[in-house]
């Protein structure tokens, strides 16, 4: 009942819509002003001057009573002005993994002679303030923590400002359709992915013409720098370098082949971790999910293709976006 009613209320008295495309532009009744808690102090101090200037006659007491309020009622106007049509566009907002922070990107500008000072940005978990000479743009950054994969949105924003005296505070809520996409969290210590085999079916050793293909578990006789170094300090586990000639296939990181216990959040960590690894080795590999084949390839954009098939899977749109 509770959100219900917030909803009406910021439809009608916010006008906030469930998503806005950006670019928008601040009009005036998007706008909303109200003292502050120092301006409330201030209203009821000129509020006690003007009757003791009435109750004892004192014409500086009302010169000075009416000066006061003059800065006060200016104040209104300039914190008005400050956000009247501000511009904000939507900027970088590059995909994470799950459990880093994510990073939205806002420009705010405006195309007017006079600088906007003192302009607080703030969502539910992150805060920036910026000066803007006149007829300028700056890009901030605002940083929201990750619980999910998936898209995640930036939420409310409120652009604010209580410039110059403090005592009024300007302010606007909206709600921008800016999103991110979240990738799975990797498996912090996983095991070494299948090793894939020759077009004859055997494994090759590590020599010029090879092709690094994956991990694999450590044998007696490798040698240290068919070691995994990085791999054994990561996991705590000694593992191998694997690498196969020319003729031999890619990687594959099927999720089928995975234990059948495994839970699906577990399993696409898991993908995930094995795909980074993967891309940092510059090695070609196939991803296969249920109704998903990505590959054989290699690269950042290959990379990013897994990625987001894993982070998309159980959604809709998990086959469309991949």
């Amino acid at each position: 009942m509770w959100s219900g009613l917030r909803q009406v209320i910021d439809r009608r008295l916010f006008r906030i819509r469930p998503a806005e495309a950006l670019p928008l532009r601040l009009p005036q009744r998007r706008i909303f002003v109200l003292p502050t808690r120092a301006g409330v102090v201030f209203a009821l101090t000129l509020f006690a001057m003007l009757l003791a200037s009435i109750n004892y006659t004192l014409s500086l007491g009302f010169a000075l009573t009416f000066l006061l309020a003059g800065l006060g009622i200016a104040s209104i106007f300039h914190a008005f002005r400050t956000l009247l049509h501000l511009e904000i566009k939507a900027g970088a907002a590059p995909p994470v993994h799950c459990g880093e922070p994510a990073h939205f990107g806002l420009i705010i500008g405006h195309h007017g002679k006079s600088p906007r000072e003192a302009i607080h940005v703030r969502t539910a978990s992150a805060t920036a303030r910026i000066d803007l000479p006149p007829d300028s743009h700056t890009t901030i950054t605002l940083n929201a923590p990750t619980t999910a994969r998936g898209w995640q949105a930036i939420g409310r924003v409120v652009i604010e400002t209580v410039f110059p005296l403090g005592l009024i505070r300007a302010w606007s809520v909206l709600t921008p359709d800016h999103t991110l996409l979240v990738y799975p969290a990797l498996e912090s210590r996983p095991p070494p992915p299948p090793a894939s085999a020759g077009a004859s079916g055997q494994t090759h050793t590590d020599s010029g013409d090879d092709e690094f293909a994956g991990l694999r578990a450590h044998r007696p006789t490798d040698s240290p720098r068919q070691v995994a170094w990085k791999a054994v300090a990561r996991s705590g586990t000694l593992v191998s370098k694997h690498f196969q000639g020319g003729a031999g296939g890619p990687q594959i990181f099927d999720w089928h082949q995975l234990p059948p216990a495994l839970p699906d959040e577990t399993r696409l960590q898991r993908l995930a971790r094995w795909v980074v690894d993967a891309a940092q080795n510059d090695t070609r590999w196939t991803l296969i999910l249920p109704g998903t084949q990505l590959g054989p390839d290699r690269g950042t954009q290959h990379r990013h293709r897994c990625l987001r098939a894993l982070a998309l899977y159980g959604t809709p749109e998990h086959v469309t976006r991949a």
